[in-house]
């Protein structure tokens, strides 16, 4: 049914038709045209190209506080936050999943590459070498700046005694969190009239991505307190990698058509598409360390434009963090993109 959905977004609209359709489905799911950096409603073709508008600059102002390590990386509802007990986190209040199913083991086992073997990382980790070329981000100097600035260690050999690019910081996720930080966890479900790009919540280098090619359930407010395991159960993106407190990760979960997810720097990832699925705990892995061999990964700032969804789903934040860390937001909460999520209180 996604992908039926999915070509249905793509059909084009008649040029004298797009403009009163479209005005009656952000009426419907109340988007704001105001802050659209294009508001000519007769501009987008189709479906598609409207739910993934871009906004207008300065309409998501980004908390820059050094007291505010992390904001929120959309617009959406808060559904649940708080803190991983025992590789344990709250789906919703009473409803929990357990992290190694949601991010998947560091084992060699549940790694599947897609045609034969090692080609489709091959191909994949050629264009993002590519990419990075084309976008400078290769470059030493301004790495060695991005590092020292944001606190974050060159490596990850010096956090998990590894240099295996493939095993990214979730392999000590949990078990190696330092005496005075603890693992946090944010889950912000976007509504079908929400912005659907997300951004970096932080500043942080993205080591690698992990794509589990699940199912398409609903993700809604009252689906999330109904069915168990719902997010380890859909497909799903995890982008995993280091910032100055150690571990932080965004995962970005399908949803009822909404199979499509778009990483900006990730050409080549392919979301809902008609193919087998994988066996339960199996991903597809790529390491971003062609991006920065100095970063090991995708240097990110917070705020930065990240990827996007093509219609309303989840984003999921799991990160470690000082104990003094407090989250500032409240269950159902509404928020937009680039406010605060938490700060460090003294």
């Amino acid at each position: 049914m996604s992908r039926m959905f999915g070509s249905f977004n793509e059909i084009e609209i008649p040029g004298m038709l797009r403009s009163p359709l479209l005005r009656i489905y952000a009426w419907i799911f109340e988007c704001n045209i105001d802050d659209m950096k294009d508001p000519d409603l007769s501009h987008y073709p189709n479906l598609a190209t409207f739910f993934y508008r871009e906004l207008k600059d300065g309409a998501r102002p980004v908390d820059l506080d050094e007291s505010t390590i992390v904001v929120s990386p959309s617009d959406g509802k808060i559904l649940h936050f708080g803190v991983v007990e025992q590789r344990e986190v709250e789906q919703v209040k009473g409803l929990t999943y357990n992290l190694d199913a949601f991010f998947g083991k560091a084992d060699n086992d549940s790694v599947v590459l897609r045609g034969s073997e090692g080609s489709e990382q091959d191909r994949i980790a050629d264009s993002t070498i590519a990419d990075a070329k084309e976008s400078h981000s290769h470059n030493a100097a301004a790495d060695d700046e991005f590092a020292v600035v944001n606190g974050i260690p060159y490596t990850l050999d010096s956090m998990i005694g590894s240099s295996d690019t493939m095993q990214p910081a979730l392999q000590s996720l949990g078990r190696q969190i330092r005496d005075h930080e603890r693992l946090y966890f944010c889950v912000i479900y976007l509504a079908p009239g929400d912005y659907h790009r997300f951004h970096s919540p932080a500043n942080w280098v993205v080591e690698a991505r992990r794509h589990f090619a699940g199912e398409l359930y609903s993700v809604s407010p009252y689906i999330a307190r109904t069915i168990q395991n719902l997010f380890v159960l859909n497909e799903r993106v995890a982008l995993l990698g280091r910032w100055k407190h150690g571990f932080m990760s965004m995962t970005a979960v399908g949803a009822t058509n909404v199979g499509s997810v778009v990483v900006n720097f990730d050409k080549k990832l392919r979301t809902n598409l008609r193919e087998a699925k994988l066996l339960p705990g199996e991903f597809s892995q790529l390491s971003y360390a062609p991006f920065s061999p100095r970063l090991g990964g995708v240097p990110l700032r917070k705020g930065q434009e990240v990827g996007g969804f093509r219609l309303g789903s989840t984003v999921v934040l799991v990160f470690s963090a000082p104990k003094s860390f407090q989250f500032n937001v409240q269950p159902d909460q509404k928020v937009k993109m680039g406010e605060a999520l938490g700060h460090i209180t003294e």
